[in-house]
Formats: C-alpha cells, sequence, structure tokens
C-alpha cells in the first residue's frame, strides 16, 4: 500500500460510519446530489480555468442560464461535465460495465461534446506538451499501445487491492499518457470517481484552491515519487467522507467532541499553535477540512494525535 497507513485508517474509519447510517433519506441523498455535482463540476472545470464561478456554475446546469460575458465554451464544459456525472451515475446503478479504453473516450467524449467534435472521444493525432512539464508526452502513434498496457493495468485484479491507490494511481496514469488533445485532466478525475463511487465512497472533489499542490504531487508522480500524489487524494477522499457524514449525521448525533473547529479556537486548548495545527493538517498528521482558507479540526482529532504522540 502506498497510502500513509494513519489516512487510510481513518478513510476505513469514516467509510464504515457511513456505511452504518446507509440506507439514507431518498430526500437528503437527493439534495446532497445537487450540491455535490455542482461543486464537482465548478471545481474540476476550475482548476482548468473556467471563467464561471461557483454560483454562475450552478445557474448554468441548473437553470440553463447564460452568462453574460463569459465564453460559450465554458458555459459547454459545465453542461458537458454534468452529463459525465450522469453517465457515471447510470452506470454504477445498473453494475453493468467494464472499466477499458472504450469507456473512458465514452467518458472523454461527453467532457468535450459539442465543443471540439473532431477530437471528442478520439485519441489525439499531434504532439502536445504541458505548460511547465518537464518531461515529453507519447507519439501520437504510441497511444494506442499505451492505452491498452493502461487497460491491462486496470484490468489486473492484484493493482485494485488496495482501491484509493487504486483510484489515485489511474488517475494519474491517464494524465500522464495524456491521449487527449484537451480533456485530460477532467476526465481523469471522473475516471477516479466511479472507481471509488462504484466502491461506495462519496464523490471525491479537489478543490481550485489546491490547483498547485495538485499540480506539484502530478508532477512527483511523474519522476516515480507516487506517495505525495496518493496522500493528496487520500486527504482529499477524507475530505468528501467528512462532508458527507456531516450532512448525512443527525445532529443529535454528533458529539461535541466530533464537530468541526477552526484551528485557531482549538489551539487555544492545545500545548499547540495554530501555524503547528495547520502544518498537521497540510500533512495528514490530524483529521481535518478546509472551508475557505481556514482549516477546521476536532478537539477528538487533535487529542488522538497528542496520545499517539
Amino acid at each position: 500500500m502506498i497510502l500513509d497507513q494513519v489516512i487510510n485508517q481513518r478513510i476505513k474509519e469514516k467509510k464504515a460510519k457511513l456505511d452504518n447510517l446507509r440506507p439514507l433519506s431518498s430526500t437528503l441523498v437527493a439534495r446532497l446530489r445537487e450540491q455535490i455535482i455542482v461543486d464537482w463540476t465548478y471545481n474540476s472545470n476550475a482548476i482548468e480555468g473556467t471563467k464561471l464561478s461557483l454560483k454562475e456554475t450552478e445557474l448554468v446546469i441548473e437553470q440553463g442560464l447564460t452568462i453574460k460575458g463569459v465564453p460559450i465554451k465554458d458555459h459547454l464544459e459545465a453542461i458537458n461535465h454534468k452529463e459525465a456525472i450522469l453517465f457515471l451515475e447510470e452506470l454504477v446503478e445498473t453494475k453493468k460495465f467494464k472499466i477499458n479504453t472504450l469507456l473512458i473516450r465514452q467518458i472523454h467524449q461527453l467532457v468535450l461534446n459539442k465543443i471540439d467534435k473532431d477530437n471528442a472521444g478520439k485519441y489525439r493525432m499531434v504532439q502536445v506538451k504541458i505548460t511547465g512539464a518537464n518531461y515529453n508526452l507519447p507519439y501520437p502513434a504510441q497511444i494506442p499501445v499505451e492505452m491498452k498496457r493502461f487497460e491491462n493495468w486496470l484490468s489486473n485484479k492484484k493493482n485494485q487491492q488496495d482501491i484509493i491507490d487504486y483510484a489515485s494511481l489511474a488517475h494519474f496514469k491517464l494524465v500522464n499518457i495524456h491521449p487527449f488533445v484537451d480533456g485530460n485532466g477532467r476526465t481523469a478525475r471522473l475516471l477516479m470517481n466511479l472507481i471509488l463511487i462504484n466502491s461506495g465512497y462519496p464523490p471525491t472533489i479537489i478543490l481550485k484552491i489546491e490547483r498547485a499542490k495538485y499540480y506539484e504531487t502530478l508532477r512527483l508522480a511523474n519522476k516515480k515519487e507516487f506517495k505525495p500524489f496518493v496522500d493528496f487524494i487520500g486527504r482529499c477522499i477524507e475530505r468528501s467522507l467528512t462532508w458527507y457524514l456531516d450532512a448525512v449525521l443527525p445532529e443529535n448525533k454528533k458529539r461535541y467532541q466530533d464537530k468541526w473547529i477552526i484551528l485557531s479556537q482549538i489551539a487555544g486548548k492545545t500545548p499547540y499553535s495554530q501555524e503547528y495545527l495547520s502544518l498537521l493538517a497540510r500533512r495528514g498528521k490530524i483529521e481535518a477540512v478546509k472551508k475557505g482558507r481556514n482549516w477546521y479540526s476536532s478537539f477528538e482529532s487533535v487529542n488522538k494525535y497528542l496520545k499517539e504522540k
């Protein structure tokens, strides 16, 4: 296993809590689903440079509005991403799918639908370079072979044993092959979430504000340093589980120790400063979530770290 054992244990505990709460209220699930689709679509497209805000993304995909001054391409990217999510949901619901190169191209076709009909769902026929990257991408003639190798890797049961490692590396490998002219990142994040959702996890959202960290860990993974990227994705998965649990757990069942409190308030009742707690949060040493620019944790999480120390 590549994922940090501490993060992995916390994820297991949260996943078990969520599973014990199932079946969830259909009304609650529907409300959370709407919110997640908007957040997921906004952040995934924002990482790629969309001009739409979170609220504008909601207006576009929920009400079909056109935002003045925003390119039509950005509108289509939002609409397409939602359609791709609905496609994943249908796959998971029916359970009749196999993750292979054909399915990946189907996802990509939805991502670029009505934006680039000549390249949607098709491997690139030109050589491209990622801005700032210090490595060469496969040549167009190599892509079918590389994608077939990737398909074989995906179907290998040994690689599927640790689901978070598997989903994270599937994400990285697709980005690293970069088989399409555009839409590789969005397709890779959708593929990762298909794997996770099919295993009972809520969708994992990589936030726009984490863009620099995301790209840095991808760069390290390209140098065969996979742990920073897998740990980064693990923390994103943990955060999504935290958000989901916080939304579905009745207030009367939440203990004070479990409630999310800004780190500055927790620091006053621990031996550590707010800055040190923030460092622990960024490194995944304490369970924490980031809301806006502020880190939140719980007294139970910090006390657990103190006991382990």
